[in-house]
């Protein structure tokens, strides 16, 4: 992801867990908070509990890549994915339809627009 869709600063995430706007699965937590900016921006935290590096580092490109491929549906939103244990398991396309999940739930999808 280029860097302007990123959240890094740990002030930034703890603004936007401060805000207490969350939604759950067994797989993922996601806080969110509505930003000024013309598109979405995305913090990813992956505990050390998960696994070693590789298996971490694994989980945060199967969430980036599946951000990645829906950014243009999501409402401009900063949003905190938080891995929890159920992940470790999961195949890539059980990633995306459980982030899918996550972001309908708490209604961060705009909904597609039907071409008659």
């Amino acid at each position: 992801m280029k860097k302007e869709y990123r959240i890094k600063r740990s002030q930034d995430f703890d603004n936007i867990i401060r805000k207490k706007q969350s939604f759950a699965n067994r797989q993922f937590v996601i806080y969110y908070q509505k930003n000024k900016l013309e598109y979405m921006r995305l913090g990813i935290s992956v505990s050390k509990k998960l696994g070693k590096a590789h298996e971490r580092n694994k989980i945060k490109r199967y969430i980036r890549e599946t951000f990645k491929t829906r950014k243009n549906h999501i409402k401009n939103y900063d949003i905190i994915i938080i891995a929890r244990a159920g992940v470790k398991e999961l195949p890539f396309l059980e990633v995306g339809s459980s982030i899918d999940h996550v972001l309908k739930k708490s209604k961060l999808i705009e909904k597609e627009k039907r071409v008659k």
